[in-house]
């Protein structure tokens, strides 16, 4: 029967690139290699779609075959199949598919970097406006200063693997009736670590790191707000075989203020104020965060007027200056009046009573006319 097209086989192209022949190649052994395909032609194919890939991934065979196209198999392209031929230039492609780790091998003794760990910080509401130093105390690992990390014993050493020779990964030969297959696994004998410790430190029961409690001294600037992270550069786990910490970072949360509410690098605060003081004017006293100041109310403010105080916010986190200090005037209905303070306030409404009808008339007209569209 004569062959069909190496192209064709895989699915592919005559001008397409090496890594569309090797994704080519890929799907073809996960879909008919026998250990996944039960058909009773899927070794068949899996060894045509081998064949096609061992010639049209090689550029010198490549361009032979687009040259001439099928040669005798007994001149090394084109027959072969299978029988007694190595795959574990292929690891990476089996393991992929049929339960290995796939993709370049790690180095157990490579240095690892430590974990990052997190740590939550509430303050008051001043501190995160003014900034603050502190002590934090903080469990974390540390590197066991008995072994130096190692975990041996003082006066012994890890030995390397003598079923891995270090590497941290067994290799499975499989002999299928296709050929040898080559899985590479996590050493069972030093779990992927390449050495083996016989003489476990006492401290750290072999492990390299202990258990601490870590004093911490923190800087927190001013103008941080509720939500913000700070990162203290290795202050956090321990790294492995000579790899550095890992990073803290403190999440900030700040408590709320019986006077004062925060948007952004602005204050906000509301300040009571007397019909007379509404009515006539008056200069009050308004508490800031760092000081009282006076404020000059106009006559005739209405409640709800916003007052700004400049610059008498929170200092900006990245930048200069402050933001500004927002108050909002409301004007207080008195509840427990005297029967004079009544009377006087009747004489009021009567002395001004045709004014305040033309303004309540006024404003009757000019909802009429909104809704009528007039």
């Amino acid at each position: 029967m004569s062959k069909r097209d190496y192209y064709e086989v895989l699915g592919v192209e005559k001008g397409a690139s090496a890594e569309d022949i090797k994704k080519a190649f890929r799907k073809a052994a996960r879909q008919y290699h026998p250990d996944v395909n039960k058909a009773a032609d899927a070794e068949e194919k899996f060894k045509e779609a081998k064949e096609a890939y061992d010639v049209l991934s090689d550029d010198q065979k490549r361009a032979t075959y687009d040259r001439y196209g099928h040669v005798d198999p007994n001149q090394g392209m084109g027959g072969g199949g299978f029988s007694g031929q190595d795959f574990s230039g292929f690891g990476d492609i089996f393991d992929m598919f049929f339960g290995g780790g796939g993709g370049q091998r790690r180095n157990p003794n490579a240095p690892q970097r430590g974990n990052d760990l997190q740590y939550s910080m509430t303050i008051e509401f001043k501190e995160a406006v003014f900034g603050k130093e502190l002590d934090i105390t903080i469990p974390r690992t540390e590197s066991c200063e008995t072994c130096h990390g190692s975990g041996a014993k003082p006066g012994t050493r890890p030995e390397t693997c003598g079923v891995c020779k270090g590497t941290g990964q067994q290799e499975v030969v499989q002999n299928t009736a296709f050929g040898r297959i080559v899985n590479r696994r996590v050493c069972s004998a030093c779990n992927g670590q390449g050495t083996i410790i016989k003489d476990k430190c006492n401290d750290c029961h072999g492990t390299g790191k202990v258990k601490k409690q870590r004093k911490i001294h923190v800087k927190i600037p001013a103008g941080v707000d509720d939500g913000a992270q700070l990162r203290v550069s290795g202050e956090g786990e321990a790294g492995s075989k000579g790899g550095p910490p890992g990073d803290l970072y403190i999440v900030i949360r700040v408590k709320s203020h019986d006077f004062f509410e925060r948007e952004g690098d602005d204050i906000y605060c509301e300040v009571p104020l007397t019909f007379a003081q509404a009515a006539l004017g008056d200069e009050i006293e308004i508490p800031t965060l760092t000081e009282k100041v006076k404020l000059k109310i106009p006559a005739g403010t209405q409640t709800g007027t916003f007052f700004r105080l400049k610059g008498k916010g929170v200092p900006r986190l990245r930048g200069y200056g402050q933001g500004d200090q927002h108050v909002k005037v409301v004007v207080v209905t008195p509840s427990n009046l005297t029967d004079e303070q009544k009377e006087l306030l009747r004489q009021f409404c009567g002395m001004n009573g045709e004014r305040m009808h033309e303004k309540q008339q006024s404003l009757f007209e000019r909802m009429k006319k909104a809704f009528l569209g007039e």
